[in-house]
């Protein structure tokens, strides 16, 4: 009788999260309910902490990215508080390893306080500042090109979740202090990645120089025999690309550059969308691990939304973005958990319905902030 109780249990456990997108495609948003699921979301959150590194690590980082572009568009003092709480604690320290693009992604929220908070000297951007120029013109063994690693680490931003990390928080930190040779630098190791990274004939990145196919018998594949795309590390790059649209100046000389990479990602993006609205984490395996995974699913329908939202995803995508968020709503628990994320990774793992991380929350805000502006 127990195990037949348990199987019932799994049954409806995953029926919710994917066979339940099927019925839920067709529905409008209901905004109202996409903001206190939001709030459900941040509240579990707040109160459940999770430290990877430290309070200033790479996975708060994305979580408080997400709870910045939620205050953004809601207004909600909820997510102001929770910014300037952990801001304040952090004593707006970045992480320690200054060549690192993942230990200064905290300082995304910390210039979104300084901008919209206008409290005065309450917002030291000072670690922000010495962070960036060590990260940027100091010389580090990456830049050398002294690791000859099989991971690729000859550039400054070797992995495509740096991506997500570094290069908005320079893009914000040249707009918020006028100070364009951050952008223009930005720029020069972007590129790099790029070319690195970049598969032009399946317009995805892959993780690191491990996953580029060169036509060996060597390069990795899936079970199938298709390239290793990782759905999170493209989530990294597009919700990336998104946000530094958002705040780069409409005639910045290589903003083009950036808009023709994200309209590429984003149709391809939508093109592999998988019929229950969330998509694999392997992009090109699905049957790899069967089921949606909600940190790479939430930047991809972050980053889609607000393609709809700014034109650069045609309106007649939009109720695949609305699948998407009701496919990533059916994850999220009664008590405001966001389930079915991928742990820490490098490459497609399975994940399961209380699996769950911070940055798999921020995902989840990342996206119903630009839902709600969905018309």
């Amino acid at each position: 009788m127990n195990k037949m109780i348990l199987s019932l249990v799994a049954i409806v456990i995953f029926f919710n999260c994917s066979t339940a997108q099927k019925v839920a495609e067709s529905q409008n948003i209901d905004k109202a309910k996409v903001k206190a699921s939001m709030i459900k979301a941040l509240e579990w959150q707040e109160a459940h902490p999770i430290i990877a590194i430290a309070p200033t690590d790479w996975t708060n980082g994305a979580y408080y990215t997400g709870v910045a572009r939620a205050h953004k568009t809601t207004k909600d003092m909820m997510y102001m508080a929770a910014l300037k709480n952990q801001a304040y604690w952090n004593n707006w320290q970045t992480f320690d390893r200054m060549h690192h693009a993942d230990d200064v992604a905290i300082s995304y929220s910390y210039l979104y306080i300084d901008i919209n908070e206008g409290r005065k000297n309450f917002v030291d951007l000072e670690p922000t500042k010495k962070f960036l120029d060590a990260h940027l013109y100091e010389d580090d063994d990456w830049k050398a090109g002294t690791d000859k690693s099989k991971y690729g680490r000859t550039i400054l931003w070797w992995w495509c979740d740096a991506l997500f990390m570094a290069p908005p928080v320079l893009n914000l930190y040249a707009k918020h202090t006028n100070q364009p040779k951050y952008l223009d630098d930005m720029h020069k190791f972007y590129m790099e990645t790029y070319n690195q990274l970049y598969d032009k004939e399946e317009r995805l990145f892959a993780r690191d120089m491990r996953f580029v196919w060169t036509g060996s018998e060597d390069d990795s594949k899936e079970p199938n025999g298709k390239k290793v795309f990782w759905s999170r590390g493209n989530g990294w790059v597009i919700a990336g690309l998104a946000l530094i649209l958002d705040d780069m100046p409409e005639d910045y000389k290589h903003r083009p550059f950036y808009e023709k990479l994200y309209k590429e990602m984003a149709a391809k993006i939508l093109a592999i969308q998988p019929e229950d609205g969330l998509w694999r984490t392997s992009l090109l395996s699905p049957e790899s691990y069967d089921h949606g995974e909600v940190s790479g699913s939430g930047f991809h329908t972050f980053a889609l939304a607000w393609g709809i939202n700014n034109g650069l995803v045609e309106k007649k995508h939009t109720p695949a973005v609305v699948k998407a968020w009701n496919a990533l709503a059916a994850c999220q628990h009664e008590d405001g958990r966001v389930g079915w994320v991928q742990n820490i990774g490098a490459f497609p793992e399975p994940a399961s319905f209380d699996s769950w991380q911070n940055f798999g929350t921020g995902a989840f805000l990342l996206a119903g902030s630009e839902i709600l502006k969905l018309k």
